[in-house]
């Protein structure tokens, strides 16, 4: 029985959608929404980034994301518990370790066009491959 889930959201569309799949299907899991704050910009030759300027707007970006979920789960029939959680470096990475303590991962897919994800990767497509638990991608 899926009880735990992991929602990763980045502030996009689909990630919304993701959550809101994750409310429907589950009424009354516990969803934990999760948000990662990059500590490097993903591209060749990228620099660390951890000015404190940066990680005071990281941050509120973060409140801002989990904010506007409790306002989606609020206006769902979700019954379960919905909470928050953060962790700092590469987004896949992290939500393949955050996904240890759950029963399933929902998040959303970014329509990226085929240069993009062989450029740059895809943040979806690693969760899928490497995470310990099921995965449902929303479009």
């Amino acid at each position: 029985m899926i009880k735990k889930i992991l929602v990763p959201l980045d502030d996009s569309d689909q990630g919304y959608k993701g959550l809101e799949q994750a409310l429907a299907d589950h009424p009354d899991g516990s969803i934990t929404v999760f948000h990662v704050i990059p500590t490097r910009v993903d591209y060749p030759g990228a620099v660390p980034v951890t000015t404190d300027d940066f990680r005071e707007v990281a941050e509120k970006r973060a409140e801002d994301i989990f904010n506007r979920a409790r306002e989606i789960a609020t206006e769902s029939d979700h019954d379960g518990e919905l909470e928050t959680l953060t962790a700092e470096g590469k987004p896949a990475r992290e939500i393949v370790a955050a996904a240890e303590d759950f029963d399933r991962i929902v998040m959303g897919s970014h329509g990226r066009d085929a240069l993009s994800q062989i450029l740059l990767g895809s943040t979806a497509q690693t969760v899928v491959r490497r995470a310990p638990v099921p995965v449902l991608i929303v479009r």
